[in-house]
């Protein structure tokens, strides 16, 4: 499992926001694909956050670059691989535990 932390780099949301469109595209597909099970802006609005789910770090990497965002230039991703072991939601725990 993958938190990804996006951050704007400074003086980007103009160009952010022309981009949105296609940024949508790419969110909605990996939601399809079951690859992003979360999304959302982070608050105030500084960048974005993802929940992810992938079979390796070298997976989840080839997704983001094909972020809008990130081909751009305007965010820098922050990759956070982590192992969940509790949760209220089903399915998301290797153990299987709640």
């Amino acid at each position: 499992m993958f938190l990804l932390l996006l951050t704007y780099r400074d003086g980007v949301l103009d160009r952010l926001d022309a981009l949105l469109p296609e940024h949508y595209e790419y969110v909605d597909r990996n939601i399809a694909d079951g690859v992003f099970l979360l999304t959302g802006r982070r608050v105030p609005r500084t960048g974005g956050v993802i929940l992810a789910r992938a079979d390796s770090r070298e997976t989840i990497e080839k997704v983001i670059a094909e972020d809008p965002f990130l081909r751009t230039g305007a965010v820098t991703y922050e990759v956070i691989e982590f192992e969940p072991t509790r949760t209220a939601l089903p399915g998301l725990c290797a153990s299987g535990r709640r």
